[in-house]
């Protein structure tokens, strides 16, 4: 962050110090929501969450070296008072990236692979630059802007994840830190019960290239008719990727190993590479086709890019993580959450990976589907019972309609019975996919058979 007076803080927030506050002290960063996280030089934001309320924590967070607190009522520390924490969290992100001319902003939104697009876009950007990014999914109202408070001086590229859970969200976020190039990579079901259909969604995902200057750059998904759509909602210069022979970055002779890791050509309109990913999943070559577009954007070589690609590892937590035992039993950990797209590409992963081999799955009924939600769950049912599994286990709320689906299935109620069911299943050599909506904490399931922690 670049250091700002505690008065110019509660000026650009409309925000009041308290008596005990020195106007003259400096906020000199990491700006944090979490006490724990505390540093010398911090300021703390004091939200008020279900489970926790920050004003709690805010005398241990100055004890702790922070300079004041962001809040929204008195607290027995130096504080900044406004009306909307949030609001004032979003306008001191704004004025700290307007200070920052030489800063390119790049936004990622999608209904899947946002994460882990954004993260190969962060290395690829880091060859060129200072690079910041969001840690995991910090991609709505509150770790957008923690996200942006992040960068400094130094800072060359701002790489952002955006997620909207209804219309309007992406073009707030956008507003805080405005984008130079927009990526957006898909038009799926996720949030579908929220947004009330596909269409409602691609009007969501286009804000992003609605917010992009005239002399921006939109990077869409040629093979998406929703998402190769948006570029008559731009003022930016388009460029499309994609396996369609039209995209201007495009994946040609695209082969997959026995463990479900892609091989591309690269194709750029400044030459070709070979690429060879260590992603696991075909889903992953739309995400690499997406950074690879924009950094090419950027400037970089596509030897350079094609480099990265193929040495990047997945950095964000429980996406596609696949871990072999030792007695030879791999352990897919894709529970960071579901939808009915990513439950499709995670089966057809598991094929791949699973071929000639023993396979299982634990997953959990999806959520926020609205009307919809039991037909897709049904559907998601018989995606399992139809993929050749050994066993299949639902675990949670909800299950029926998966359960319809597949009839053969073991339902449990939790996450420890059914790990404990699972590894009385397990014999060397078998495959097991772990994947499920966020709420269920399936995760734990892998976890538990790995060991503890898997990573």
């Amino acid at each position: 962050m670049i250091p700002l007076p505690l008065a110019r803080v509660a000026e650009i927030t409309s925000g009041a110090l308290t008596g005990m506050a020195d106007a003259r002290a400096v906020i000199r960063g990491p700006v944090v929501i979490d006490s724990r996280a505390v540093e010398r030089g911090s300021l703390f934001v004091a939200i008020k969450g279900e489970r926790a309320d920050g004003h709690d924590f805010a005398a241990r967070a100055c004890a702790d070296g922070a300079v004041a607190v962001l809040a929204s009522r008195p607290v027995e520390a130096p504080a900044v008072i406004v009306e909307d924490v949030q609001a004032a969290l979003a306008a001191l992100a704004n004025a700290v990236v307007s200070k920052l001319p030489d800063t390119t902003v790049i936004g990622v939104t999608g209904s899947a692979g946002k994460t882990t697009t954004k993260d190969l876009l962060a290395r690829l950007a880091a060859r060129m630059g200072p690079t910041v990014a969001p840690v995991g999914s910090y991609n709505n109202e509150i770790g957008h802007p923690l996200t942006v408070l992040r960068a400094d001086e130094a800072t060359r590229f701002l790489v952002l994840e955006l997620s909207a859970r209804n219309i309007g969200h992406i073009a707030d976020l956008a507003r805080i830190a405005p984008p130079r190039i927009g990526v957006v990579l898909n038009v799926g079901t996720a949030h579908l019960g929220v947004f009330g259909g596909k269409e409602a969604i691609a009007r969501a995902k286009g804000e992003l290239p609605e917010a992009l200057p005239e002399d921006g750059v939109a990077v869409l998904n040629a093979d998406d008719p929703l998402v190769a759509a948006m570029a008559s909602r731009t003022r930016a210069r388009v460029t499309f990727f994609g396996r369609s022979a039209d995209a201007h970055v495009r994946a040609e002779d695209v082969t997959l190993d026995a463990r479900g890791r892609a091989s591309f050509t690269l194709r750029t309109p400044s030459g070709a590479a070979p690429v060879r990913l260590r992603l696991y999943g075909a889903h992953a070559v739309e995400n690499a086709l997406a950074a690879a577009a924009a950094a090419h954007e950027l400037g970089l070589p596509v030897g350079t890019i094609a480099e990265e690609l193929s040495e990047a590892e997945p950095r964000s937590r429980w996406r596609m993580e696949v871990t072999e035992r030792a007695d030879g039993v791999t352990v897919v950990n894709d529970a960071y959450n579901a939808n009915p797209d990513s439950m499709r590409a995670a089966f057809g992963s598991l094929a791949v990976i699973g071929e000639g081999r023993r396979k299982f799955a634990v997953i959990a009924a999806l959520r926020e589907l609205g009307e919809e939600s039991a037909a897709l769950n049904e559907e998601l049912g018989r995606l399992a019972a139809g993929a050749g599994l050994e066993g299949l286990i639902v675990v949670g709320e909800d299950a029926g309609p998966v359960l319809a689906g597949a009839p053969g299935a073991l339902y449990v109620p939790d996450v420890e019975t059914a790990a404990a069911e699972l590894s009385a299943r397990l014999a060397p050599g078998d495959v097991v996919l772990v994947k499920g909506p966020r709420a269920e904490a399936l995760e734990r399931v892998a976890e538990a058979l790995l060991g503890g922690d898997d990573r």
